[in-house]
Formats: C-alpha cells, sequence, structure tokens
C-alpha cells in the first residue's frame, strides 16, 4: 500500500462507494486523525492539514505528539534470518528506521 507523507506522518487513501468519497487517516500512530475529500488531490490537502492541525492540538494541550515509524526489510535481511532460526544461530540484529 502506498501512503500520503508529510512531515513524517503518514496517510491512507480509501474509497467509500456509499458515500461516494474518499477517506483516511494519519497512520502508525495511537491517536486517531481522519480527513475525507472528493478527489486524490483534495485529500493529501486534507491529510497535511489533518497534520498540522494534529501537532497544533499536541501543541496546545502539552502533548507530545506520536511520531509514526515505518519498518524497511530488505529480502536478505528476511533470508538471514530465516536462515540463522533454521540452523540454530543467533539471527542477525534487523534495523527499524523510525521516522
Amino acid at each position: 500500500m502506498k501512503y500520503f507523507e508529510y512531515k513524517g506522518y503518514l496517510g491512507s487513501c480509501k474509497v467509500s462507494i456509499e458515500d461516494k468519497c474518499l477517506h483516511g487517516k494519519i497512520e502508525f500512530i495511537n491517536d486517531l486523525v481522519n480527513y475525507e475529500a472528493q478527489t486524490t488531490e483534495e485529500l493529501n490537502e486534507e491529510f497535511e492539514l489533518a497534520v498540522d492541525d494534529y501537532l497544533m492540538h499536541c501543541q496546545e494541550v502539552g502533548k507530545s505528539p506520536d511520531k509514526t515509524f515505518k519498518v524497511q526489510l530488505t529480502l536478505e535481511s528476511v533470508a538471514s534470518f530465516t536462515k540463522s532460526r533454521k540452523y540454530g544461530k543467533k539471527p542477525k540484529r534487523l534495523h527499524q528506521r523510525h521516522r
């Protein structure tokens, strides 16, 4: 799945056939932040506004905003991990990239 990206946050894009609109949320954070629009361009703009509003709200209430994260695994990492587990070896550390 591809995501909108803005200020280190990722946003989804889904279709509501019943409501004939697009909607999404800021992904990979504990707080729930939704947005909706009629076109993908408008949805991207609404996502960016939602991120800005979320950050401003957190600042106003004195809360640290959740940070989104993104894990990237390469096939080599997965193969190394699987092979090492199969033969009882200690696996190589898989790195996580936090955003």
